[in-house]
């Protein structure tokens, strides 16, 4: 990995990256992002301090990744207070060390946003996309990120949005304005195809979904439309999903012999020949903005079918074919293994556009931003009116949101 060449810090900066499971990237695109952009940053010379949870995986001997520090804590083992149990903890030690800029990724941590404010430690947060719409959370759960968007806005000295649908649902709903930064592609050329054979799999020879086995990811709907379709090559489904019990196993009861779930993949040159030998990449995401597993098969010059949703034909384009129903699937699949196929050239098209998402870019983007911050240029500039610590979004109960489809 090579610092960006473009932007040179004149001044070394103390950044914490708080929020996440942390690095490794394991599990999402909170983490790739930390991990793509954090090393980025102490490439140019920055003192960068990732916080990551223990658990079974966590190898705490580590103590340095990439050129980051590593700061190993605990999280509560229930689902409505991982991420906010770990978060706290982490607000509370980095208020012992002090750095110069906070990034907070996910605005469910907002509720700690307050306690960096009274202590002026700058801090940007990384709203991700619309939570509230997952089916994982209840009527609660929901009300709960809503609130914590607002508090977002309000405590937050600057806001980071990974897609266009994501700025503009802060713009429309709280009338605030969010610093755009897309993720990066991994840019694959001649990728090898060693490491398929142990899972009995040939180049060119199945479909591909990596995703968490999630609704709003629609796995689901994928599963029963490949299962209609005179498909020939295997649907190979790559994930798991800590709390969704239920959803995993109607996920296995509704696929036939053609369906292969493989549970999570963490070997990452495994992972990278699956995305780049596929026949096409099936992604279903429909809620959590710009989506490294997207881009990681673009990069890797595979053709994507993607739901349709705004934050996916940001990405894609013309590009890509998109679906949202199983009954979408079978001609879009049959077409992709028939004699006449476009699949290749898709495949062309996609990585070239791929290129245009270059980590180098958004690492330097996210420097700019943690320079600013540190100055004080930046701060509460996103709310242009202000709105208040508990304000209601406008959304009205029958307004669509930008970007957002249901499971």
């Amino acid at each position: 990995m090579k610092a960006s060449p473009t932007h040179r810090a004149r001044v070394t900066l103390r950044i914490a990256l708080l929020g996440t499971r942390g690095v490794p990237a394991r599990y999402g695109g909170f983490e790739t992002c930390v991990e793509e952009v954090g090393q980025r940053l102490a490439a140019l010379g920055h003192k960068v301090s990732v916080y990551c949870r223990t658990d079974s995986e966590s190898d705490t001997s580590e103590t340095e990744y990439l050129g980051m520090d590593l700061v190993y804590l605990p999280a509560l083992r229930r689902r409505a207070l991982e991420t906010l149990s770990h978060t706290g903890l982490s607000v509370f030690h980095l208020m012992l060390h002090r750095p110069d800029v906070a990034i907070v990724f996910n605005a469910a941590n907002a509720p700690w946003l307050p306690i960096l404010r009274a202590a002026r430690i700058p801090v940007a947060t990384h709203v991700d996309g619309l939570e509230w719409k997952r089916a994982k959370w209840g009527p609660t759960g929901q009300r709960y990120y809503r609130m914590a968007e607002a508090v977002a806005v309000r405590f937050s000295d600057a806001l980071i949005a990974d897609a266009r649908g994501i700025r503009d649902y802060y713009r429309d709903e709280f009338d605030a304005e969010t610093h755009l930064m897309a993720y990066g592609a991994p840019i694959l050329t001649d990728a090898a195809a060693d490491r398929l054979a142990g899972l009995g799999l040939e180049p060119d020879g199945y479909h591909l979904v990596v995703a968490r086995l999630e609704p709003e990811n629609h796995v689901h709907t994928i599963v029963e439309g490949y299962v209609r379709s005179r498909a020939e090559l295997p649907l190979v489904v790559v994930g798991a999903a800590a709390y969704a019990r239920k959803y995993v196993s109607g996920l296995h009861s509704c696929a036939d012999e053609r369906v292969r779930f493989l549970g999570g993949i963490w070997d990452q040159e495994q992972l990278q020949q699956l995305y780049a030998n596929a026949r096409l990449y099936w992604h279903g995401h429909s809620v959590g903005g710009t989506n490294p597993s997207l881009l990681r098969a673009m990069g890797a010059g595979t053709a994507v079918n993607a739901f349709d949703v705004n934050f996916n034909r940001e990405v894609l384009g013309e590009c890509g074919w998109y679906f949202r129903l199983p009954a979408d699937i079978p001609a879009l699949i049959e077409a992709a293994e028939g004699p006449v196929s476009d699949t290749t050239l898709r495949a062309k098209q996609s990585q070239e556009r791929a290129k245009s998402y270059d980590w180098g870019q958004v690492a330097d983007e996210y420097e700019k931003l943690c320079l600013g911050l540190a100055s004080g240029k930046l701060k509460g500039q996103h709310a242009r009116f202000g709105r208040g610590f508990l304000w209601a979004p406008r959304r009205t109960a029958g307004r669509p949101v930008h970007g957002a489809v249901g499971p």
